[in-house]
């Protein structure tokens, strides 16, 4: 079974200029709009930004990152450093670009290597950008990865791990562990600052596909979920740290 990342919601406190934010610099088409929530796409994954009007609400200030092929990264660079103060972090072969959007969330743009080899682990901010389904296709091609605020690594690393993540690596000098499913990786941290100054999420909304097992079977797995709601599009559990998980 492989989970895959369905999609990401985002708090915003106003979304006309956060809509127009992802649009103008990322080239993130919209799919639909409300007065409350407007949905763009990003590969396979949904980047939902979310006025704060209901629960859940979306993630708060939360690191993630999108893949773009190799050869496109520079390209990304010298756009978006005419308008954002950049970071970049080398990561083996690949690279990584980090700035911030509207509402103060960390945006990383991963150049995904040219090799379906197996990435070696690099410590903090790995991933396996080389995997074949970064390599196609043009622009933005998905979400790599997503950080999650946690009080405690060990609660939350259980409860993941039931959920069918597999543990790929653990901080050495700071307290956090990735986590990936083969189709996108997670990070937990306890709170702290990343790199480029990222923190992770608070109350992040995520949507994830459960592949060739259904919600209910996957949901008899789960360790101690803080709530479970039966939707018309899945099932929504609260995992320990009150972040929002709907298996669809």
């Amino acid at each position: 079974m492989s989970l895959s990342l369905r999609w990401l919601a985002l708090e915003v406190k106003y979304l006309d200029r956060a809509l127009s934010f992802y649009q103008r610099h990322l080239d993130l088409p919209a799919v639909r709009k409300t007065d409350t929530e407007a949905v763009l796409t990003a590969g396979e994954t949904e980047i939902v930004l979310r006025r704060p009007s209901g629960v859940p609400r979306g993630g708060l200030h939360t690191h993630y990152a999108f893949s773009t092929p190799a050869h496109e990264y520079s390209d990304w660079w010298n756009r978006l450093s005419q308008h954002f103060d950049l970071a970049e972090y080398e990561f083996g072969e690949t690279k990584s670009l980090y700035f911030y959007d509207t509402e103060g969330n960390c945006v990383e743009i991963g150049q995904t290597a040219n090799t379906n080899a197996e990435s070696e682990s690099k410590g903090e901010g790995t991933n396996e950008r080389e995997r074949e389904s970064g390599v196609s296709g043009r622009g933005i091609t998905g979400v790599f990865e997503v950080v999650l605020e946690v009080e405690s690594l060990d609660r939350a690393e259980s409860f993941y791990t039931s959920l069918g993540f597999t543990v790929v690596d653990r901080g050495s000098d700071r307290q956090r562990i990735r986590l990936t499913t083969g189709s996108f990786d997670l990070e937990l941290w306890e709170p702290q600052l990343g790199i480029a100054d990222a923190r992770g999420g608070v109350h992040v909304d995520l949507g994830l596909g459960t592949g060739d097992q259904t919600p209910e079977a996957l949901l008899d797995r789960i360790d101690r979920p803080a709530s479970v709601e039966r939707l018309d599009t899945g099932i929504r559990v609260t995992d320990p740290d009150g972040h929002y998980v709907t298996l669809v």
